[in-house]
């Protein structure tokens, strides 16, 4: 018996968590070496030579079939396949979740080894047992779909015997306009503007805060909504009310760009591979967010330094504040300025295919929603109590 080369070991280990990591969790014996050293024979760091090459061998071949080649992780690989196909920061952290609770609930087993079967009794626990709305199922529906699809290369079988979500049909949340106006008269600097302009327009709430200069269309009165929900641009009329704020907050985003520039900063981030086309255009005005966060920030995925836009649950704990200091017993959120916005468009006269058309939605049976207040609905009836 001999003592085990260092360097082998150090080897080892990091072949043995490529092999264990795939949860990023350590196994039983720590980062997997004690595990193979006793099943192999091996003891308190003496092995036989043979015999640890052996298992060397095993681990690689194991690292192969699973599919980790070159050491590379399942979550390294998702992620890679998101950013290849554009996803979001947010869907990726998302997708990233749903795929390690699914690994856990399968006894840490790497999904190559699981198929169909699995996936539906994950996904009918989602509903029976956790009690998941539709939109959280579905969810984890996709992001195990793109997992198997497009990182493993499986195509999983149709999963009839899932058992759904129910989606209940609500109606949404709409602030009638005195309420609207106590809402905004409650707020006040950049929050009052943002959610001014979001009733104003019917922007959603990251559309909101992702606004940068060059959006701004002050001579066609119209702001350009840029990669919205199902990555499409549309126009949003620019309301006059806020001609003047939006000004104002022009200026100060040019003030702290030109602040940033001075400290050796002041490059935005750009979508997709811009960045590389136009280098110089990461220090362009009209690049520059119109909302910019306070301090600057690192950029999750490249670790640059940048001046990111706020944060939209500033926005939301703001709308949240001035709904509770204006009395209002409906629960509005940010979105509630989106459907009072249709809402009362529609109450104006303005034809439905308009406000799709405004509201980015594909499909007009999604704004139909919004057609409960036509002819008034309940209202137009008189109670037997009022005869």
């Amino acid at each position: 018996m001999e003592r085990c080369d260092g360097a082998v070991v150090r080897v080892y280990r990091y072949v043995a968590r490529a092999v264990r990591g795939w949860v990023g969790e350590p196994g039983p014996g720590g980062d997997g070496v004690d595990d193979v050293r006793r099943a192999h024979g091996c003891s308190r760091g003496r092995c036989d030579s043979g015999r640890w090459e052996a298992a060397t061998g095993e681990v690689a071949g194991e690292v192969g079939r699973s599919g980790a080649t070159n050491g590379a992780r399942l979550f390294d690989q998702l992620r890679e396949r998101l950013r290849l196909r554009h996803y979001s920061i947010r869907t990726e952290r998302a997708y990233v979740a749903w795929t390690r609770r699914f690994i856990l609930a399968n006894g840490k087993r790497h999904p190559r080894e699981l198929g169909g079967a699995e996936v539906e009794r994950f996904l009918t626990d989602l509903a029976a047992r956790d009690d998941v709305a539709s939109g959280t199922q579905n969810q984890a529906l996709a992001a195990l779909l793109f997992l198997y699809r497009e990182v493993l290369g499986v195509k999983l079988p149709w999963m009839e015997d899932v058992v759904r979500a129910k989606r209940p049909r609500r109606l949404p949340v709409v602030l009638s306009r005195p309420e609207v106006d106590a809402l905004l008269a409650a707020m006040d600097g950049q929050t009052r503007l943002m959610a001014a302009l979001m009733y104003g327009t019917g922007m959603r709430v990251m559309e909101c805060v992702r606004l940068r200069i060059k959006d701004l269309d002050f001579n066609r009165n119209e702001i350009i909504v840029r990669e919205g929900k199902g990555d499409k641009d549309r126009r949003v009329p620019l309301p006059s009310r806020l001609r003047e704020d939006l000004r104002r907050a022009l200026d100060r985003a040019l003030t702290l760009h030109r602040r940033d520039i001075a400290d050796g900063f002041g490059e935005a981030r750009l979508p997709h591979a811009l960045a590389r086309k136009y280098p110089s255009a990461v220090r362009d005005v009209g690049w520059q967010f119109l909302f910019p966060a306070s301090q600057r920030s690192k950029d999750p995925r490249t670790g640059r330094i940048h001046r990111h836009h706020v944060d939209e649950s500033v926005l939301q704990r703001a709308v949240k504040r001035a709904r509770e200091m204006a009395g209002l017993a409906k629960p509005a959120t940010c979105h509630t300025l989106r459907h009072s916005f249709a809402t009362h468009l529609l109450e104006a006269g303005q034809d439905i295919r308009t406000v799709q058309e405004l509201l980015g939605h594909k499909d007009l049976g999604t704004t139909q929603i919004y057609t409960h207040v036509l002819g008034r609905g309940a209202g137009a009836v008189l109670s037997p109590l009022d005869r």
